[in-house]
């Protein structure tokens, strides 16, 4: 299946966002500030935008991961740094991440762009476009992101601007599995039994339990959509709905940025997010399923 423009771009945009849950130097920016592993470090950083709010609200937004997970986090990380404190860490952080990847810009500027830099500095511009396209109306994650203030440099730019996109496209994610009838943990294992990431993973990075996993894996089979761990017909058209609305969804904002601006963008953005991929920073099997 040839994949819709909405998809294409969430799957070159994606990686360079990524940076921040798996570089190093985002843990070490929060452990600067007094926070307390990984995952503290992951909830903070990203529910930061919305505020200094409970765990309830971040494992409602989130959806996916177990409330007991977010409330390892949520709320003592706020008592440790402000939401403001780790707005300015996460930037930080990515301003030193993405300088251990010269040979992706490199490539960037060595495109028919321009001279070296222009084409960092057009992507960013494009991205910054886009992203001020995306819709935020009932996406929290995506609203509080766009209000906050852009920074000057051109890769901060584009990290800022693929964060506010794709948190616009999650948030329309959580309403495509929401109206599907799919529980937090039902969205991992359909996404697993649909060849995404492993129940290992899942368990792993969402903390579902055995047990849990059991549960919400013998609702699908009443249901009819799941049987011996593998999707029915039916729960294969389920899920493949989700996704079509989700690219439904996303899809309204890039019409507006039109076909030109997001064929240059992906030709601008693809070599640096390769060159990501491609570095082994980013797990071959995450629970964002990129590949």
């Amino acid at each position: 299946m040839t994949d819709s423009r909405a998809r294409r771009l969430w799957k070159v945009l994606e990686p360079f966002h990524a940076i921040t849950y798996f570089a190093p130097d985002t843990r070490k920016a929060t452990d600067a500030l007094g926070l307390r592993g990984g995952w503290m470090s992951y909830f903070a950083c990203r529910a930061a935008p919305l505020g200094a709010v409970g765990p309830e609200l971040v494992t409602a937004v989130f959806y996916n991961f177990h409330p007991s997970m977010v409330g390892r986090a949520i709320p003592d990380a706020w008592r440790l740094a402000t939401p403001a404190q780790l707005l300015d860490a996460r930037l930080q952080a990515i301003d030193s991440a993405v300088r251990r990847f010269p040979e992706a810009f490199a490539s960037a500027s060595a495109s028919s762009v321009g001279a070296a830099g222009a084409p960092l500095r057009r992507a960013a511009e494009l991205a910054r476009r886009a992203a001020e396209l995306a819709p935020t109306a009932g996406r929290p994650l995506a609203a509080a992101n766009a209000a906050l203030d852009w920074p000057d440099e051109p890769h901060l730019v584009l990290w800022q601007a693929t964060t506010i996109i794709r948190e616009s496209r999650g948030d329309g994610h959580v309403a495509a599995l929401v109206g599907a009838g799919l529980s937090p943990c039902q969205a991992c294992i359909t996404i697993s039994a649909a060849g995404g990431p492993s129940k290992e993973v899942f368990q792993l990075n969402r903390r579902w339990s055995d047990e849990e996993w059991a549960a919400a894996s013998e609702d699908l089979q009443t249901r009819g959509l799941l049987a011996d761990g593998v999707l029915t017909e039916a729960g294969r058209a389920l899920r493949q709905e989700v996704e079509d609305t989700t690219d439904r969804l996303a899809e309204q904002g890039w019409a507006a940025f039109g076909d030109d601006n997001a064929a240059e963008l992906d030709r601008l953005v693809r070599p640096i997010s390769g060159a990501i991929m491609a570095s082994g920073v980013i797990p071959d099997d995450n629970p964002m399923a990129m590949r």
